[in-house]
């Protein structure tokens, strides 16, 4: 009878077969390709800023003040492309994109139809008590705790935001006069699992809020060399109080509209060092 305490443990199928530097078989652009012919789309360019908005409160608000229009030429499966005006730069908005694996995914499109600069704005649980909620953070490195990401990068603990465009961010908030944090937040794919110990786990790493996208995002702006940033609009406790989840005016979606218009045309110009190296294409 073999001794069980000499068998090794197993390793995670999702460390294992990985050449990050080989391109995919299966690319955004004969994906998108397939999708126009199928709904009988012609390939137009989107706008060189895009913004995700998983909660889609800012996609909702933009609507209901007749402030953004529809691109029905957006070839996703799974999404609508809006666009609308932030000062002098036009952005597309995408809503509901919840989640590593899917603002990846979106991600992956956006890029393949000409987006140059990508900003998501994530609803985040407050972990460390900076201030009372609503607030935002830029966010600079994100722990990976979540699947994504694995499959872009060698494995490691954090992904790391092009520090090019977190100053652009940090400058232009400044001047516009709206204050901001910056540091880093923990993306987890398992919202319902945030148990007491990796809380404190994340709180002890000097880590001050939890969401579901940055850590993936960063692994992808890293690997295709995108201009992504990632902030986390700090909304609750994770549940833990009575009258969580408040986000202001308009469910917050004026203020995350302040932070856009601030930040899309300094981080726009900018030089991201992300953007001169791809990997892979």
């Amino acid at each position: 009878m073999s001794d069980e305490k000499n068998i090794p443990p197993p390793i995670a199928p999702i460390l294992c077969d990985k050449d990050f530097a080989a391109p995919s078989m299966f690319t955004p652009e004969n994906l998108l390709r397939e999708a126009r012919r199928q709904k009988q789309l012609a390939s137009l360019p989107i706008p060189e800023v895009c913004i995700l908005d998983p909660d889609g409160d800012i996609v909702r608000h933009l609507r209901t003040t007749n402030r953004a229009r529809l691109l029905p030429d957006w070839a996703c499966y799974h999404t609508e492309l809006y666009e609308f005006g932030a000062d002098d730069t036009k952005c597309g908005i995408i809503g509901c994109a919840v989640g590593a694996a899917f603002a990846v995914l979106v991600a992956e499109e956006l890029f393949a139809c000409g987006c140059e600069l990508l900003i998501s704005v994530t609803s985040a649980g407050q972990l460390v008590e900076l201030q009372p909620p609503p607030y935002f953070i830029v966010i600079e490195r994100a722990l990976r705790d979540e699947g994504t990401s694995y499959h872009y990068v060698a494995p490691a603990e954090y992904s790391v935001a092009d520090d090019a465009l977190v100053r652009a961010a940090e400058k232009a908030l400044s001047a516009a006069g709206i204050a901001i944090q910056a540091g880093g937040t923990w993306t987890t794919d398992a919202p319902f699992r945030e148990t007491a110990r990796a809380i404190d786990a994340a709180r002890r790493a000097g880590l001050l809020a939890v969401e579901m996208e940055a850590a993936a995002l960063y692994a992808f702006a890293s690997a295709r060399g995108k201009a992504v940033l990632c902030f986390a609009h700090v909304t609750n406790q994770m549940g833990r109080i009575e009258g969580d989840f408040g986000k202001g005016l308009a469910d917050g979606a004026e203020d995350a509209l302040a932070l856009i218009t601030a930040v899309a045309s300094a981080c726009r110009k900018a030089r991201p060092i992300n953007s001169r190296e791809p990997h892979f294409d």
